[in-house]
């Protein structure tokens, strides 16, 4: 079974990656659900971890906020500049975990938070280095190799601290 503590981690980082438009609301709500299994507990993660598919892309927004406090979460607005430097951090221990390929990582960086996030700047380049690569002395290897080790400093660096969460009302 899945600690309390992970539990928390993973809904904090699945609301993080919700609020950035990366996943969808469905995510979240079985997030929700694995935290109650998990014995996190309050009335609004009940009330989202209860939630339809067709429910969650209206209900998440209205939810979120409420259940992460309840829980001693950090909830970022939907779009919000705060949210932006989590989000390239998560997507950076994805790529880790092997959930991308560098290439596609290094595009979604650049296209989405290359002018936003200092953090994303050096994939700006690296994405682009991708499209000119047979003009150069690189290979797809190497350009692979330079995105997951930007990837690796960054996931490197601590996420927000999560507060002991709630078990109980």
């Amino acid at each position: 079974m899945t600690s309390p503590e992970t539990a928390a981690r993973d809904l904090q980082e699945n609301a993080a990656l919700w609020s950035a438009r990366e996943i969808r609301a469905e995510k979240v709500v079985r997030s929700a659900c694995d935290a109650l299994v998990a014995g996190l507990d309050s009335p609004t993660l009940r009330i989202l971890a209860a939630c339809t598919r067709a429910e969650a892309g209206e209900s998440v927004p209205a939810l979120l906020p409420a259940a992460l406090d309840e829980l001693g979460l950090v909830f970022h607005p939907l779009d919000s500049e705060a949210v932006t430097e989590p989000a390239v951090r998560l997507l950076a221990g994805r790529l880790l975990a092997g959930e991308m390929t560098p290439r596609a990582f290094a595009w979604r960086i650049s296209r989405v938070y290359g002018s936003n996030v200092d953090l994303a700047l050096p994939f700006v380049g690296l994405h682009e280095a991708y499209d000119t690569v047979e003009y150069t002395e690189y290979t797809v290897a190497e350009l692979d190799a330079e995105v997951i080790a930007e990837a690796r400093r960054i996931a490197a660096y601590p996420h927000e601290p999560i507060e002991s969460p709630s078990t109980s009302d």
